[in-house]
């Protein structure tokens, strides 16, 4: 039923023989299987795949039974060699990772590169990314884009490097981190971030996401420097696979943000001082640490007497938030 399905949704297309396609298999669930990468592994005369044995499983899931062939990172180069000789005789060749998209962050890129030097189509077959998913659950309002980076060099001067340079970019950084690296690179994050802190500059915020469309999917943001303490307080939180967002980093508020003034002049007419901050925040995106003092001038502005009780009852709980 399910194959039958997928035929009917997909079959309109042309899916012409002697090409590649690369297809995303789901990060987590099944369920994120799209008919069309059903109907493309149900055409397949072959499936290059990551494992072997992570490819079976779907297959059988699916009521399939194709040859496959491994392609990995230590033998993707001879594995290529024989693609290309499946597509040299017209056959379709479907190319998958164990989860998500092939020749992003896992193996696929040299198959590509070959079948593409040799003459033959090479057609993406859209689905499910860990990259995306967690971009679309993290909010980030920063302008500028984002930079996958992957995972990072495990140690050493090129682990280093690497992490100065996505601590020194202001674009949103999307990092993979493997279970038993997750609590050193929030230390190294935390640190890194703290140290080229100034008094005026914008807490970076990261979200953290941990077995994305899993059962046990849990998604939390909050300042690098807080993240650290919130892996340390559940060893469930350093279990799974880890997707990190680290947002953009913001602009400074300042008296001559405009957009910004205006919000918090519109809020504080109605709101608490700090209700009315946090609220501007997420509206605007500038950083509550810069927004609190804009929001105190303001008040004061206004009424002499709220300027007093806000400073006392929220100063503290704000400097800890931003």
């Amino acid at each position: 039923m399910l194959i039958a399905a997928a035929q009917a949704a997909a079959a309109g297309q042309q899916h012409p023989g002697g090409a590649l396609y690369v297809v995303a298999t789901p990060i987590g669930n099944l369920a994120d299987l799209t008919l069309r990468a059903i109907h493309l592994l149900a055409l397949a005369d072959l499936v290059a795949c990551e494992d072997t044995r992570v490819a079976g499983g779907l297959l059988r899931h699916l009521g399939l039974v194709k040859p496959m062939l491994a392609l990995h990172e230590h033998n993707e180069q001879q594995s290529a060699g024989r693609v290309l000789a499946h597509l040299a005789r017209g056959e379709r060749v479907v190319c998958i990772s164990d989860a998500g998209t092939p020749a992003v962050s896992d193996p696929g890129a040299r198959l590509v590169a070959a079948a593409r030097a040799a003459g033959h189509r090479v057609l993406p077959i859209p689905g499910p990314s860990s990259v995306l998913a967690a971009l679309s659950a993290a909010g980030d309002v920063q302008p500028g884009g984002f930079a996958f980076s992957g995972f990072l060099p495990a140690r050493g001067a090129a682990r280093t490097q690497a992490l100065r340079a996505v601590m020194a970019a202001n674009v949103t950084q999307v990092l993979f981190e493997a279970p038993h690296r997750i609590e050193a690179l929030a230390a190294e994050l935390a640190a890194g971030l703290s140290a080229g802190l100034s008094s005026h500059a914008p807490a970076r915020r990261v979200t953290l996401c941990r077995e994305l469309t899993k059962q046990f999917e849990h998604i939390v943001t909050m300042d690098a420097a807080a993240l650290p303490a919130w892996l340390a307080a559940d060893p469930n939180h350093r279990r799974g696979e880890f997707v990190l967002v680290l947002h953009g980093q913001p602009a400074a508020a300042g008296a001559d943000d405009e957009a910004a003034t205006r919000t918090l002049t519109v809020l504080l007419r109605e709101l608490p001082l700090k209700q009315a901050v946090a609220l501007a925040a997420e509206i605007t995106g500038a950083p509550r640490n810069a927004l609190y003092p804009q929001a105190l001038a303001l008040r004061g502005a206004d009424t002499g007497s709220d300027t007093g009780s806000d400073t006392g009852s929220n100063t503290g709980s704000d400097s800890a938030e931003a």
